[in-house]
């Protein structure tokens, strides 16, 4: 390992966290800078609190255009776009259709099983220290109604167990029998009984006491407005008129509170990342993933295993006595007005699959929205940066932030402390999209 390091983490969201808990754990000391006022406010708060080995294909999927397309007719489908003309939208799009293939499928699937299972072990040694976060080990469903959507997902479990992950194709009956506290109203369903569910509002509390505990320094409302760095952008070489990337180390960022200087910096804020990284010259390929949920307390029944409503690409989530209903997916900018056709498809669904909460008027509860960041390949970014060695992104997790948190910030530790290179960083360094 190498010697201790002041380490600036960029983001105190459940990736920023978890990045600020291993580096700490390696001996290193972290100062967290978080753009908001106050703690636990962010696009982690409402998250489907999910630990999802059972998603181990990327979003950029073979059908997953022709899909998406399909939904954009759909005003209250589960998939939109904003119209408008925005180059780093259109060159994201392009980069996703060429991903979207069978091939690209076979070779990260490994890839994104393996740091699913991995994280959810760091789940459970966090809970084995005294964690209070509401682990639940009980497995998922996915729901199908239609008997064509569950022979789709009958496949994906054939491809699961192909995989080494264990996966059970149920009927109505069968999957009464792995919730019997609810009524469902389903062809049938696929069981992933190593998927997990917990309280995400609890496991971060429960991070951000630890980091404090360990020593970290945090400053709320201080969003980055700059970088002091030797060799920014580019510049003409010699006997050259075309410019060139220079190599350059960031010295420091700059807040509004002052100036933070550190060996190293951790870029993990989600869809403000890309922004960040543009102040220092580092193109991203990201885009802002807009996501709904409300959260229906104390119902009566509760559900006990989360689940998937697959046609309507919703999830189902208990937690702390209550149900989480969380879904949709709007590439829309940074914008975080609430489109209601959008989010009235997704709530007019739930009780076409739980019968026993059709008298339930879910639409007026209170919605949380928020942005995830989501890269073309479907892939998170996590690796240094080719120009800026020194800077490190952790982002692009899309909807998976939460279930790949703790592995994130076990490679970015890694990474700070000059371990041999994990295997998973070529496939997920953030330059990948580049030539420079």
């Amino acid at each position: 390992m190498s010697a201790p390091k002041h380490v600036v983490v960029i983001g105190a969201g459940v990736v920023g966290l978890c990045c600020a808990h291993y580096l700490l754990e390696r001996g290193h000391s972290v100062t967290l800078l978080e753009r908001d006022s106050e703690p636990l406010t962010g696009c982690s708060m409402g998250n489907a609190g999910m630990i999802v080995p059972s998603h181990f294909e990327p979003l950029a999927a073979p059908g997953a255009v022709s899909m998406g397309l399909r939904m954009m007719l759909q005003r209250d489908g589960p998939f939109g776009i904003r119209a408008r003309f925005d180059a780093d939208l259109l060159s994201w799009l392009m980069q996703f259709r060429k991903c979207a293939t069978a091939q690209h499928v076979a070779r990260t699937s490994p890839l994104l099983l393996r740091l699913h299972l991995e994280s959810r072990k760091c789940y459970e040694e966090l809970a084995e220290q005294g964690a209070e976060f509401g682990l639940v080990t009980r497995g998922l469903l996915m729901l199908c109604k239609e008997t064509s959507t569950l022979n789709q997902e009958a496949h994906l479990a054939e491809r699961a167990k192909a995989l080494g992950l264990a996966a059970e194709v149920l009927d109505p009956a069968g999957t009464a029998r792995v919730d019997p506290s609810v009524r469902m109203s389903v062809a049938g369903s696929v069981f992933f009984p190593q998927d997990c569910h917990f309280s995400p509002h609890r496991f971060m509390a429960c991070l951000l006491e630890r980091v404090r505990a360990a020593g970290a320094r945090i400053e709320w409302n201080s969003p980055v407005i700059g970088w002091r760095s030797r060799g920014m952008g580019m510049e003409a070489q010699e006997g050259s008129n075309k410019p060139s990337w220079v190599n350059g180390r960031a010295n420091a960022v700059k807040t509004p509170n002052g100036e933070i200087e550190a060996d190293e910096f951790v870029v993990a804020c989600g869809s403000w990342s890309s922004e960040i990284l543009r102040t220092l010259d580092i193109p991203l390929a990201l885009q802002p993933g807009k996501g709904y949920s409300v959260t229906l307390l104390n119902p009566d029944p509760l559900p006990t295993v989360c689940s998937i409503l697959v046609e309507a690409r919703t999830a189902v989530t208990p937690m702390d006595g209550g149900l989480r209903i969380a879904g949709t997916m709007e590439l829309g900018g940074q914008d975080h007005r609430i489109n209601q056709p959008r989010l009235n498809g997704m709530l007019e669904a739930f009780p076409t699959y739980f019968p026993d909460y059709a008298g339930t008027d879910v639409t007026q509860l209170p919605v949380w929205t928020g942005l995830r960041p989501c890269s073309p390949d479907g892939l998170p970014y996590v690796g240094r940066d080719k120009v800026r060695p020194n800077v490190i992104t952790a982002t692009g997790h899309a909807m998976m932030g939460m279930s790949l948190g703790p592995i994130t910030g076990k490679l970015v530790a890694g990474i700070v402390s000059g371990d041999e290179p994990d295997g998973a960083l070529e496939a997920l360094c953030p330059y990948r999209f580049l030539r420079r």
